[in-house]
């Protein structure tokens, strides 16, 4: 994998602040915390709407978690205004949670032009392993969105 610069500080706010006023970020509801070049924080504050009938947080909101946590880990390599897909998504649930605060964090392990493969994790807040995954993602030349702020700094 190729390394990038830095992200531009003002890039990663504007993401940030339109990733978290998204409709499904809204509804769920979960924030982007953090990403860079490589990586991604997403969080998210248990609510009753995130519990299935036994009291315990859906499958789905974790699957959701890692699905964004990858997305926005790999993010930084796509190319301006590329947005991108799952091609899959793997999950590994290795502990129940019911209440509290559930980090997610994404890694980039490859970048590629077409194909892209990231890992993630989700953690309760006082550190126990719930869920592990990985996704392969696809990139779609022209799908995504274009900021008026640019995504590195220059070189200097």
């Amino acid at each position: 994998m190729r390394i990038a610069p830095a992200l531009n500080p003002a890039f990663v706010d504007e993401v940030r602040r339109q990733v978290n006023a998204s409709p499904f970020v809204s509804h769920l509801p979960m924030r982007l915390v953090d990403f860079s070049a490589g990586g991604a924080r997403i969080e998210l504050d248990v609510a009753r709407c995130h519990l299935q009938p036994f009291g315990l947080v859906h499958g789905g909101v974790l699957a959701t978690l890692i699905d964004t946590a990858t997305f926005w880990a790999a993010f930084a390599h796509a190319p301006d205004g590329a947005g991108m897909v799952n091609v899959d998504l793997m999950l590994t649930y290795l502990e129940s949670v019911a209440e509290g605060l559930l980090v997610a964090e994404g890694r980039l392990v490859r970048a590629g032009r077409t194909l892209s493969y990231a890992e993630a994790s989700v953690h309760s807040g006082d550190g126990r392993l719930l869920v592990r995954g990985s996704s392969t993602l696809f990139t779609l030349p022209g799908k995504g969105f274009r900021l008026d702020v640019p995504k590195f700094l220059p070189d200097g």
